[in-house]
């Protein structure tokens, strides 16, 4: 008797599990309808959940006012899908560099994207370097994105007019959802900027007037250019005076040894565990990191450092007045509490 009610108990303990295990497999996705959006104004495609929430505002970032605008689909179950773009800082050479302008509009997106989700006001909003991510032309960034108790992943992206990052985020781990959604970003190509050609004087406005010398029109060729015309026999060769302006090319990186007293800026890697991460640099001409890789550390340390150290920037090294690569090292040093 005895077994045969154990038996029974485990029959319906079985039947159950697989109505559960139905009810699973079942379930209804969160949303089930969506559309491609291109709004107007902007340069991305995207198909996401039918009727995404939408705004446009202003937001103050230091000194500057910057052009913002969000498109916000998010479910009391758990999962946000988002895009935000912002325009505003502009790219500089003398000023304000690419490297600069992008790592702004990160900072900016920090402040302004959490209140835009289902999180608390004291939710604590981390956003951790994966990779670089360039797309279709455009400099690109991944990151793991946390705000509060939503996790996932955010694209970055900087085209000449605007600024993007294409957001992810769960209470868990849904890689359909996620892929469905990123995947179908749309940036176009990235179009090569025209060189700029100096346009040919008027003739209407050099040729010279009646009683003026021929020494006084513009149109007379300078002396040492006409010298150095005559000098090359196919009427192509540079000015020697020119070439030896000219910088010289496949310089080899200097050695600047220990790099993290030299930085104008160093952000702290974010990870758990104790130890020291060695990591070995290349810096371009304008003090960008172009190359990281660890050397020696804790391993599961060593992807935090690298991130950190590929966000790392230097003022301009310059040698004999010319602008040169430096090579050195960079140490991140873990502790527990981190």
């Amino acid at each position: 008797m005895y077994f045969r009610r154990l038996h029974w108990a485990l029959a319906i303990v079985a039947l159950t599990a697989i109505a559960v295990s139905g009810q699973v497999q079942k379930s209804t996705p969160v949303w089930t309808e969506w559309e491609t959006i291109t709004p107007d104004g902007e340069e991305f495609t995207v198909h996401m959940p039918k009727n995404p929430t939408t705004e446009a505002t202003k937001f103050p970032y230091h000194k500057m006012e910057l052009n913002t605008r969000s498109y916000v689909s998010k479910s009391s179950s758990g999962p946000v899908l988002a895009i935000v773009s912002m325009s505003g800082i502009k790219s500089s050479p003398a000023v304000y560099s690419d490297y600069s302008r992008f790592n702004s509009y990160v900072d900016a997106f920090k402040d302004f994207f959490p209140p835009k989700v289902r999180t608390k006001d004291t939710a604590v909003t981390k956003m951790t370097l994966v990779s670089s991510r360039p797309f279709h032309g455009h400099t690109g960034r991944s990151y793991k994105l946390s705000i509060g108790e939503l996790n996932g992943v955010a694209h970055a992206f900087a085209t000449r007019k605007r600024f993007y990052v294409v957001v992810s985020l769960n209470t868990k781990k849904d890689d359909e959802l996620e892929e469905k959604f990123l995947s179908s970003f749309v940036l176009p190509e990235r179009q090569a900027e025209q060189p700029k050609v100096a346009s040919a004087p008027n003739s209407e406005q050099v040729l010279p007037q009646p009683g003026e010398e021929p020494s006084q029109t513009p149109n007379k060729q300078d002396p040492n250019t006409q010298q150095g015309a005559e000098g090359n026999t196919e009427g192509t060769a540079p000015n020697p005076a020119n070439k030896e302006n000219k910088p010289p090319e496949g310089k080899k990186p200097i050695n600047g040894g220990m790099l993290n007293g030299k930085a104008i800026y160093l952000p702290q890697p974010e990870a758990s565990g104790e130890g020291v991460v060695l990591v070995q640099v290349l810096i371009d001409e304008s003090g960008a990191v172009i190359e990281a890789r660890a050397v020696s550390g804790p391993q599961n340390l060593q992807p935090a450092a690298v991130s950190a150290a590929r966000l790392a920037r230097f003022s301009p090294t310059t040698l004999m007045g010319e602008p040169v690569k430096v090579s050195g090292t960079l140490s991140y040093s873990f502790a527990k509490s981190n």
